[in-house]
């Protein structure tokens, strides 16, 4: 889309039927790319200048790396919610205990993998690491008899099945 330009010209002296009509800004058979010729440089003239001009070390940019997602992060936050639900479901309260500890020790080495400027995951690891934490505390207090809901001797899963069913039962 061409945008149309409007000249600069001073309005006191003129009367406004006397007004300058709207002048595309470029013509329609003008091409608009063009190409710049390379930089060259300014050719040497003594022998030292030639010497140093081919001397000169040539600065060779590299691509960075490609951003990738650590793995130890993303394993960290799989395994913290997998020990979260194991420590909720009651009787696998130890096994998720063990499974919320090696998800902290792997969201917690995630973190520190993350601090290189191409690896992504830090979000991840953070909320593995918090998950895990919190799975393994809510482990501890029902092991220690804190919490009277949870324990290795509840049926949790099925308790909440039999209640979704009275409380939907006649609404279904």
């Amino acid at each position: 889309m061409r945008i149309p330009t409007i000249p600069r010209q001073s309005t006191a002296d003129k009367t406004d039927t006397d007004r300058t009509p709207v002048v595309p800004r470029r013509d329609d058979d003008e091409i608009t790319t063009t190409t710049l010729p390379p930089v060259r440089p300014a050719p040497a003239h003594t022998e030292t200048e030639r010497a140093r001009a081919i001397s000169a070390p040539v600065a060779v940019t590299t691509p960075a790396p490609r951003a990738r997602t650590s793995f130890i992060a993303t394993l960290g936050l799989v395994l913290a919610v997998a020990g979260a639900l194991l420590v909720l479901s009651g009787p696998l309260l130890g096994y998720g205990m063990g499974v919320a500890a090696i998800a902290a020790i792997l969201s917690l080495a995630g973190v520190f993998t993350t601090r290189k400027r191409h690896v992504a995951g830090k979000g991840g690891a953070l909320i593995g690491l918090v998950l895990s934490v919190g799975a393994i505390v809510i482990g501890v207090l029902a092991l220690t008899g804190q919490l009277y809901w949870l324990g290795t001797d509840t049926q949790t899963v099925p308790e909440l099945r039999t209640w979704l069913d009275t409380q939907f039962e006649t609404r279904i």
